[in-house]
């Protein structure tokens, strides 16, 4: 009784979430270009379809992803497991917390190779390039960005360093590296940084950076937990953006000088 009542009232939210997006289209189509809809019956199933996907995808998020990255944020940082503090103040050390940052990087990757939104993203690239761009070769790069920006903001919630340091040191290197890097990786790239706060990394990474922020002494989970996401849209930016620069690198040396 209490999941079907849940339910009900998850989908109810669904349906107003989804609401505006209906009237835009349908009023578009049917106001602005006054054309009858192909496959309505097929489109209004579609939509049914995402409905109820979005209403169970919900709920699992609520009973299943935010508690279980909650869950493995307690347990990393639980001081029996860390041997962290000195047992009167309790001041986190950073040292004392390697495995939180290997799991933060671990999950980054993970969740961002499994990523729907990057899967067609590189898919597309691939197709647009004749196959030059190589699918998993995207799909890794952006992986590694999100490892990379994930860990680095596990430690930043376990130091206590401000947030606007690493972004500005994060950003000024995407500046520079967009001078030197070829103008048809830029787009890409930046691209790359977005399709990463999806489905899947979002809710893990978010339910990461509170859990952290809620165990750890001294930190605020409203101050030190949110943030974490940035990480996971920035540093896919620097990794894409070097894996061009690497390649074009690499081809340079491979590509012998040509004679006068």
């Amino acid at each position: 009784m209490d999941f079907l009542l849940s339910f009900l009232a998850t989908l109810m939210d669904t349906v107003f979430d989804i609401l505006p997006i209906v009237v835009i289209l349908f009023g578009f189509q049917f106001l602005v270009l006054r054309k009858r809809l192909p496959n309505l019956t097929t489109v209004c199933v579609g939509f049914v379809f995402v409905l109820f996907g979005l209403t169970f995808f919900l709920m699992g998020l609520e009973d299943a992803l935010f508690p279980l990255g909650k869950a493995m944020a307690r347990q990393l940082t639980d001081m029996a497991f860390t041997g962290n503090g000195d047992g009167m103040s309790g001041v986190p050390d950073w040292r004392q917390y390697l495995w939180v940052y290997v799991f933060a990087a671990a999950i980054g990757f993970s969740t961002t190779i499994a990523e729907p939104s990057l899967i067609a993203v590189a898919m597309k690239a691939n197709e647009v390039s004749g196959g030059s761009l190589g699918t998993w070769g995207l799909r890794i790069a952006v992986a590694i960005g999100v490892a990379v920006g994930v860990a680095l903001g596990a430690y930043r919630i376990v130091s206590g360093t401000p947030l606007h340091y690493y972004i500005m040191a994060g950003y000024g290197i995407v500046i520079i590296q967009t001078f030197f890097a070829k103008k048809w990786i830029i787009p890409l790239a930046y691209d790359s940084g977005g399709v990463t706060t999806s489905t899947v990394t979002v809710p893990l990474v978010a339910a990461l950076g509170l859990g952290l922020a809620t165990t750890i002494p001294g930190r605020n989970p409203l101050v030190d937990g949110f943030g974490l996401i940035a990480f996971a849209s920035l540093f896919p930016i620097v990794s894409v953006l070097g894996y061009a620069q690497i390649g074009a690198w690499l081809e340079r040396r491979r590509t012998p000088p040509q004679e006068e």
